[in-house]
């Protein structure tokens, strides 16, 4: 169980497994298995949370039942040329903990070529969103003699990665999934010892070339990785991974024993696909960020930076946390503490940390699960973006008991493997990075004072001239991909329709003429909002030609209130009527998220009207006439691309 260390120990996990088994309905048997996949579970637990949880599991797969409150249907198929059979009860149970209805469709063992490169239709009626390629270093040898030259070596290589991304373009335009790729293991053990290296067609130089390559191309490609062969070289020549009997028994790469830990890397990249990933990193300040009570120590007493073994510790802890907060995670505190008291430990000379990286400051002697739902209120963001760290196991208990949507890791001992731990929980996978990830942090620290703003305004129209806005609109392109995706795929509260798509899904879309796709950005007289908002408007066969759906209609959280929407409906009416269209037909498909945006349609000016034809059921439309509606007024200077 210790390759699942991050997570708390169950006092008796199999006994509780098989009390939910007692219980008769399969979506409060799947909720159970989902709550008790947060805990630690060797092969064999697994398995059985597994079955507890695949009634419930095959309800929602075929439309039977929906998704409960959390859950995200996904489905994934698994194309491999080793056996993997046994790791699809870990990967499934993985995705349960991170509020993942995984369905999972696996090719026959080593037809993965076959299966993307002939009409599959099995995989076809699947629909896959997710394909993974997992190959093994034994698949397809390159036959290199050892004494190959470079150049030789190096055309195999490209030869052997050229297939793989013809394989990953025909997972893309056939099924606009979003492809992963796994890396290779290195099947054997070295040669020529350190030397190995030295040869370019040594077996593991030639797997470690093969594997730049595959990262290489997959940067290019828009290609996630499940880097198997970093997760070898960390505990050694495949330990935990590998297991030469179970290959040569059962073409088993990945053994029974590394399972647990497979499926929960497999299903991290998954919930980074569909927007799950975790955002905010949110902590405890005495003895997480430095040893001692401040309030007890002082400024000079706690023990913090070089010189000292525990001080150091702490300070590689704050270095990590601030490289999480230049990838866009965004830091809190919370900290039961005297609020001047504990901003004042950010004076210490040895900090890495400053108090302009923490967008959202709570210290105060209430208890820490009240204060976790005033900071997710702060910056506008839901219970299930926070991952709580506090040295304090009591603390820790609390939390997870009075907020199970929280991540809370079980630290270790020593604060020298909370930076290790953290980073194995993989919280905060991610599937992009973009500049505007990088400066996320700063942004929301910004919309603070965008409030204390308003706070002193004497009036909501003064204020907002105040501001100064530009509302920059652009289409969706290969640039904006990415970051278009990313928020499709995790906006959950002003989302209108809460579709989730892949990014080749969303480049077909933005490649279509008669569809319109926009990336709208926000700035300010305080700074850059970011991408803020996306819209997607298409045709649809239930609609006449002339009407254009909104298919999809998000924004930022932070940016509400201050007359956004009508600016967004401005630029998208002016492109429908481009387009030659009369009308606009806005969905709101109700989730148990998106409530506040029930009455945005109603608000902006459209109509009720009836479902079009062929419509999901359990959708209200909405129709706005572009020939007789007057411009919306707001104070937001609009530029458009």
């Amino acid at each position: 169980m210790d390759s699942l260390f991050w997570l708390p120990k169950h006092t008796d996990l199999g006994a509780a497994i098989s009390d939910a088994r007692r219980e008769p309905d399969p979506a409060t048997r799947l909720a159970l298995a989902a709550r008790l996949a947060g805990f630690q579970r060797d092969f064999t637990l697994t398995g059985r949370l597994d079955r507890l949880a695949v009634e419930g599991l095959a309800g929602l797969a075929a439309g039977q039942a929906q998704p409960g409150p959390g859950f995200t249907p996904l489905r994934v198929a698994i194309l491999a040329s080793h056996t993997v059979d046994h790791l699809l009860p870990a990967i499934r149970v993985a995705g349960l903990q991170r509020r993942l209805a995984l369905s999972t469709w696996l090719a026959p063992y080593g037809m993965y070529r076959q299966a993307l490169l002939g009409d599959n239709a099995e995989l076809a009626a699947f629909a896959p969103q997710v394909v993974m390629l997992a190959l093994d270093a034994r698949d397809a040898p390159l036959q290199l003699p050892l004494h190959a030259s470079e150049s030789e070596v190096a055309e195999a290589v490209e030869a052997r990665v050229d297939e793989l991304r013809l394989l990953w373009r025909q997972a893309r335009e056939r099924h606009a999934a979003q492809v992963v790729q796994q890396t290779l293991v290195p099947a054997d053990p070295p040669v020529f010892g350190s030397f190995e290296g030295l040869v370019p067609a040594a077996p593991q130089a030639v797997i470690e070339r093969l594997n730049t390559g595959i990262r290489a191309a997959a940067r290019r490609d828009g290609v996630l990785l499940l880097d198997l062969a970093w997760q070898a070289a960390q505990g050694g020549h495949g330990q935990g991974i590998a297991d030469p009997v179970r290959w040569h028994q059962a073409k088993q790469l990945v053994s029974p024993t590394f399972a647990p830990l497979y499926g929960d890397l497999l299903a991290r990249i998954a919930a980074g696909v569909a927007g799950l990933s975790r955002k905010c990193l949110v902590l405890d300040l005495d003895n997480t960020l430095w040893g001692g009570v401040i309030g007890d120590d002082g400024l000079d007493g706690i023990r913090l930076g070089q010189g000292n073994p525990t001080g150091e510790a702490y300070l590689a802890f704050q270095r990590y946390a601030g490289l999480l907060a230049q990838r866009g995670i965004i830091l809190a505190v919370c900290s039961k503490n005297d609020a001047a008291v504990a901003e004042a430990g950010f004076a210490h000379p040895e900090m890495a940390l400053r108090r302009a990286d923490i967008a959202a400051f709570v210290a105060n002697w209430d208890d820490k699960a009240g204060n976790l739902r005033r900071i997710a209120a702060m910056l506008d963001i839901g219970l299930d973006s926070l991952v709580f760290v506090d040295d304090n196991p009591a603390e820790r208990d609390i939390v997870r008991r009075e907020l199970p949507e929280v991540a809370v890791p079980e630290l270790p001992e020593d604060v020298s493997g909370y930076p290790a731990c953290l980073a194995a929980a993989g919280y905060f996978e991610a599937v992009s990075f973009t500049t505007d990830d990088a400066t996320r942090g700063r942004s929301y620290a910004l919309n603070a004072e965008r409030k204390a703003a308003l706070g002193d305004s004497t009036d909501i129209a003064g204020y907002l001239r105040g501001l100064d806005m530009t509302l920059a609109a652009a289409p969706v392109g290969k640039a904006e991909l990415p970051r278009v995706t990313q928020l499709i795929n995790k906006t959950n509260q002003f989302n209108l329709t809460t579709r989730r798509y892949t990014e080749a899904e969303v480049a077909l879309l933005a490649d279509d003429p008669d569809a319109v796709a926009l990336a709208l950005r926000l700035s300010d007289k305080f700074g850059d909002n970011g991408l803020i908002s996306v819209l997607l408007a298409r045709p649809d066969a239930g609609l006449p030609p002339d009407e254009l759906l909104i298919d999809t209609w998000l924004m930022s959280c932070r940016v509400l209130g201050r007359q956004v929407e009508e600016a967004v409906l401005g630029v998208l009416a002016a492109a429908a009527v481009r387009r030659g269209k009369k009308a606009l037909v806005g969905q709101y498909r109700a989730t148990p998220r998106n409530g506040m945006v029930a009455g945005h349609y109603q608000r902006l000016g459209f109509m009720a009207r009836p479902a079009p034809q062929g419509a999901e059921p359990g959708s209200t439309f909405w129709q706005y006439a572009l020939t007789s509606n007057p411009p919306l007024t707001h104070f937001i200077k609009v530029t458009e691309t």
